[in-house]
């Protein structure tokens, strides 16, 4: 079923220990090299900032960010391989800077591999710049290593 959904439908729920099942599934589905459980339960006993992105009882997507003195680092955004394209991702970032904001934290900073372009166009649909590149930062395959683009948003605290 690939039926649209009503952002008036969507809501994000703090991601806790007990969703970790749910999560991993769609973390297994959306990346060649996923986070394991422990990924996720180290940065929930750290306090990061972690959502789950529902409608219903349908998780759509989630992120999970590093807060840190006056930024905040995306650590992990991913959607439901059945609900892309269809603008959760720029919810989810939307969601991100408003908590970000509200913090009074400066920047996000994220990295995302160079061959997913798809990834690169939504961060850059949301004002994200390409400020460097960390070489041979993620895991590929047959032991290789691909690099990072490192983006980062200014947050305007007037907006």
């Amino acid at each position: 079923m690939n039926a649209q959904l009503s952002p008036l439908e969507a809501r994000f729920e703090p991601m806790c220990e007990s969703d970790l099942d749910a999560v991993l599934v769609v973390e297994r589905q959306v990346y060649p090299h996923p986070w394991q459980r422990r990924h996720f339960a180290d940065c929930l006993a750290g306090g990061y900032q972690a959502q789950r992105l529902m409608a219903g009882d349908t998780l759509l997507g989630y992120f999970v960010a590093m807060p840190g003195f006056e930024e905040v680092h995306l650590l992990n955004l991913a959607v439901a391989p059945e609900h892309q394209r269809q603008g959760w991702a720029q919810v989810m970032l939307d969601a991100l800077v408003l908590w970000a904001r509200g913090q009074g934290l400066q920047w996000v900073w994220l990295e995302a591999r160079v061959s997913n372009t798809r990834a690169v166009q939504v961060y850059q649909a949301h004002g994200f710049r390409c400020v460097g590149t960390r070489k041979q930062y993620y895991p590929a395959s047959l032991g290789q290593r691909e690099d990072a683009l490192v983006m980062s948003l200014k947050l305007d605290a007037a907006a």
